[in-house]
């Protein structure tokens, strides 16, 4: 008898929550990469995936391995295929030892990899397309970490200038006087791996369009060692919800040890009928299948 192939490589997740997709692979313990292609934005590198590399940015959550195990080979890849120097954003408390990271291929390649790293403080932002910002808040986990939130900042007329003919609007910003306001509309939040807090519930967090969760434990007798791993258990999900107002809720880093079939039973059981249709796994690579399929079929319908 000969020896079996290794098994195949996992599949990438998929969810289409218009405008956006959200793609990539996310495994507790082994590797975290999830792509926002509309946004150029990847949260994470554990894995270089080949979907990964067109991302611009790579906002780090925290320097786990299975965050940043793929780091040097995006950066390494985009400059041999020519897709331009990659952009790594973190939490300013880890920024050297990234680049000491980093510094570490070069020596070991002989060869210098070029990248860029842009470090944050809690509540700094960075600007990734125009009007579209990345902004980086502090969480609590085993190591330094930090959740990103992507807002789209737009320009409104003040409320009570609106109705004023033009030629009024013009003669008031002719004479210095601010006309407009700025308008935060939050679009995709991330965790990262964290436990609850008061992080979770900032009004940008709250009103984002799509929240991308970690949620490692889902099983009753497991909420102790989500405390004591710092984090996320599904009874926090649970909790969460009642205050979130997002479109869709996409639970990540789920353990291989959680079979997918428990996973959807526990979410059955435990989530309102309202909560769990804006529910999704970005692992759950059957009912996401079956979810684009039926969007697919609307699209075609509707012309």
């Amino acid at each position: 008898m000969i020896p079996k192939p290794p098994p195949r490589e996992g599949q990438v997740g998929f969810l289409y929550c218009p405008p956006f997709r959200v793609q990539g692979t996310s495994v507790a313990g082994e590797a975290t990469t999830i792509m926002i292609p509309e946004l150029d934005v990847c949260f994470d590198m554990g894995a270089p995936l080949r979907c990964a590399l067109a991302s611009k940015y790579v906002a780090l959550t925290h320097g786990h391995m299975d965050h940043i195990g793929g780091l040097a080979y995006y950066a390494s890849q985009r400059q041999f295929q020519g897709m331009g120097e990659g952009t790594i954003v973190c939490d300013k408390r880890i920024a050297g030892d990234v680049h000491n990271m980093m510094r570490g291929f070069n020596d070991l390649e002989r060869q210098k990899t070029p990248y860029k790293l842009i470090e944050l403080d809690d509540g700094e932002e960075l600007e990734v397309k125009n009007n579209i910002f990345l902004r980086g808040f502090a969480t609590e986990h085993t190591a330094p970490s930090f959740g990103w939130v992507l807002v789209e900042k737009r320009s409104k007329l003040k409320p009570e200038l609106v109705g004023l003919p033009q030629e009024k609007l013009r003669e008031l910003k002719d004479r210095g006087e601010e006309i407009t306001m700025t308008l935060e509309v939050p679009l995709i939040a991330n965790t990262g791996d964290t436990l609850p807090g008061p992080h979770l519930v900032r009004d940008d967090i709250r009103r984002a369009q799509i929240v991308l969760s970690e949620c490692t434990f889902f099983e009753p007798e497991h909420k102790s060692r989500a405390k004591i791993g710092m984090h996320l258990h599904l009874d926090d999900i649970v909790e969460w919800m009642g205050v979130l107002e997002c479109e869709a809720m996409i639970l990540t880093h789920i353990s291989r040890r959680t079979h997918m079939s428990y996973v959807r039973k526990r979410l059955g059981e435990v989530l309102k009928k309202e909560d769990l249709g804006r529910t999704h796994v970005l692992m759950d690579h059957r009912a996401c299948r079956e979810r684009y399929e039926r969007q697919a079929e609307e699209a075609e319908q509707n012309g």
